[in-house]
């Protein structure tokens, strides 16, 4: 019987170590790239829950503002009634309400 024992030579070893070290590295990398690209995902997802598309919302802030343009201007229009009525300025019947100029 002979002595020497069936071992693989050094430089096999040690690259059979690297091999496993790197699977191990790749496998890592593997989950790291999947978890960031769930997050992608569940960040987009939000942004489009909350901005599907930003002519939308354009057109919304425009629907908006053409409302409280409306309900400014019969406001505007009331306090005009009010001074007339009371024989005052609109600066003064603003005034008394607490409504600024600019408001």
């Amino acid at each position: 019987m002979s002595t020497l024992s069936h071992q693989p030579p050094p430089a096999k070893v040690d690259d059979e170590k690297q091999v496993a070290s790197l699977q191990v590295k790749i496998a890592s990398l593997t989950r790291q790239i999947a978890d960031i690209e769930a997050k992608n995902e569940d960040a987009a997802r939000k942004l489009r829950w909350v901005n599907p598309d930003a002519a939308c919302t354009v057109n919304k802030h425009i629907e908006l503002l053409h409302t409280y343009n409306e309900i400014r201007d019969v406001g505007t229009g009331l306090m005009g009634i009010i001074a007339d009525n009371r024989g005052v300025r609109v600066k003064d019947v603003y005034r008394d309400f607490d409504v600024g100029e600019k408001d």
